[in-house]
């Protein structure tokens, strides 16, 4: 498989630490759009909201998405990267899609373990428990409608990973 494998999801499922191992397993390159887009911007996600807002955010997340687009590449995406439809359009029709699909609980759970705000602002300004169950219940039909796969990402990051190349493989073999 050379098309590039996006990692969709919530804040907290696992993305970029489930990206790097993926990456590992496949002989593959790692992009996190999060931290490409603060390399590029010199600045921290809540440094470009706070002087964009969420809609500049937005715009530049798009764009290094395109940017970052590469056979070979796990890329693992923002968590609201889905909301803009020209994104889940541009995901499924250059590579494969997974979404790590996790419980509310294991979300807030790693949240509240590794807060990291500069690179997770509020999106609420609720308590971490009661954000996520929001912001998933808004988003969880976009990421099922986005991905070619859904895998729990509730495990630890080997037996995900381990879901995801048996998914790949069966995706492969047809």
């Amino acid at each position: 498989m050379t098309q590039p494998i996006f990692l969709i999801g919530a804040r907290g499922c696992g993305k970029t630490t489930i990206g790097q191992a993926l990456t590992h397993a496949c002989d593959f390159h790692f992009v996190d759009t999060d931290l490409a887009l603060q390399q590029r911007s010199g600045m921290t996600v809540a440094d470009i909201v706070a002087a964009e807002g969420w809609a500049g955010f937005r715009a530049r997340e798009t764009q290094t998405l395109i940017s970052v687009t590469q056979p070979n590449t796990v890329v693992a995406t923002g968590g609201g990267i889905i909301l803009a439809a020209e994104n889940r359009e541009f995901m499924r029709q250059h590579g494969v899609v997974i979404y790590l699909n996790a419980p509310v609980s294991v979300l807030a759970s790693r949240l509240e373990a590794f807060p990291e705000a500069e690179q997770r602002p509020t999106l609420t300004g609720k308590p971490i428990s009661e954000e996520v169950a929001d912001v998933l219940a808004q988003r969880d039909a976009l990421y099922r409608e986005t991905a070619h796969y859904i895998v729990d990402a509730s495990s630890t990051p080997d037996q995900v990973v381990a879901l995801i190349q048996n998914a790949l493989h069966l995706a492969t073999a047809i």
